[in-house]
């Protein structure tokens, strides 16, 4: 996979700009506050849908302005693929895929498939679940729409559940609570299904990619919480047995207490939780190590390696772990932001050269 331009009209300070890409690496270099994590934001958009920066699409939007539009042209061992978004100040977007416009943002997926690493990628290994199922949730989205959409009809069925777990009436929630459970053990199989099999790729991958990092000095380990086996009907009946096994305790807490919505990652290094005893360059190894594990299981899946993003991936890592990382990515269209190409880690790497300026390319 290989993003071949990149257009930004009234994106954050992007007034009016264009990328062209090269097929291996480009770094993309400036002061802070320049546009530099915005020129790579604006890609993974694209791919996925998602922001790692903001929660409402209209804050990308340069401010003043009413519309702000992104675009994209890549090619792939599927072919060209053109995909654009437009975001509106009244809160809407217009979704085009190959010239032709979608209602549903899961259609996005599969086009432009990237891997974004970034700083705040560090929530991953630092905070909450929540953080670690962010992480599960666009990873297996990328591979899997079906999996997006039985996600959201999941999360969806939770809220509904949960509002009826608050009801005062217990005879109608007993009553009711079959009736959510039946629907809901279709898509509670289907996510915790999907994150089985990709947790128990990505612990191998990641493993791999740490012990590369690190040369070998460091062993990363990788593995879910919550296991549900066998085939598909056997899940379901599972979870509909676990599920009413829980409802006097979720009568009581006023919402569900199992599910893929508590689901974690446990990730160790050297046997100790890395959360509470990585340094903070450990922990950053470790975040970047599960990307580099993602990309090798989006390449699986698709033949080829996706677009590599790392948005200031270098900082507070040694220049043993940088010169590493350059070489892990050789042969794989990598995106990578920094203030400066230092020469005892960029010598001897080819790389297209973008310095970016209050919004603009310095050509």
């Amino acid at each position: 996979m290989q993003v071949k331009n990149l257009t930004l009209k009234n994106f954050r300070n992007y007034r009016d700009e264009y990328f062209e890409f090269d097929g291996g690496i480009n770094v993309i270099t400036g002061d802070n506050a320049q546009g530099k994590t915005n020129c790579v934001e604006a890609v993974f958009l694209l791919a996925t849908g998602y922001s790692p920066r903001v929660r409402k699409d209209k804050q990308v939007i340069t401010y003043g302005e009413e519309k702000s539009e992104i675009k994209l042209e890549a090619s792939s061992n599927y072919g060209k693929v053109e995909v654009a978004l437009s975001y509106y100040a009244r809160g809407d977007k217009k979704i085009m895929i190959n010239g032709v416009e979608t209602k549903r943002i899961g259609e996005l997926f599969g086009n432009v498939y990237a891997v974004y690493f970034s700083p705040q990628e560090l929530k991953l290994i630092q905070e909450s679940p929540e953080d670690r199922r962010r992480f599960l949730d666009i990873a297996i989205s990328e591979l899997s729409k079906k999996y997006f959409y039985s996600l959201v009809k999941y999360k969806k069925i939770i809220d509904q559940r949960n509002k009826l777990l608050k009801e005062a009436d217990r005879d109608m929630v007993l009553d009711t609570l079959p009736i959510w459970d039946e629907q809901l053990a279709e898509y509670f199989a289907d996510v915790v299904i999907a994150r089985n099999s990709f947790i128990e790729k990505l612990s191998p991958e990641a493993e791999k990619a740490h012990a590369y990092l690190t040369d070998g000095k460091e062993t990363l380990s990788v593995s879910g919480t919550v296991k549900y086996y066998g085939e598909r009907d056997d899940v379901v009946e599972q979870v509909k047995q676990d599920l009413m096994n829980s409802t006097e305790r979720d009568l009581v807490l006023g919402y569900t207490t199992i599910g893929p919505h508590r689901d974690d990652l446990k990730i160790t290094l050297n046997g100790e939780d890395v959360r509470i005893f990585g340094s903070q360059g450990q922990q950053r190894t470790a975040a970047l190590s599960l990307k580099l594990a993602e990309l090798e299981i989006l390449k699986s899946q698709y033949g080829e390696y996706p677009v590599l993003i790392l948005d200031d991936a270098m900082s507070e890592l040694d220049v043993a772990r940088q010169k590493r990382i350059l070489e892990k990515v050789e042969g794989v269209q990598t995106m990578i932001t920094c203030t400066g190409t230092d020469a005892s880690v960029f010598g001897g790497t080819d790389y297209k050269l973008f310095n970016v300026s209050n919004g603009s390319v310095v050509r």
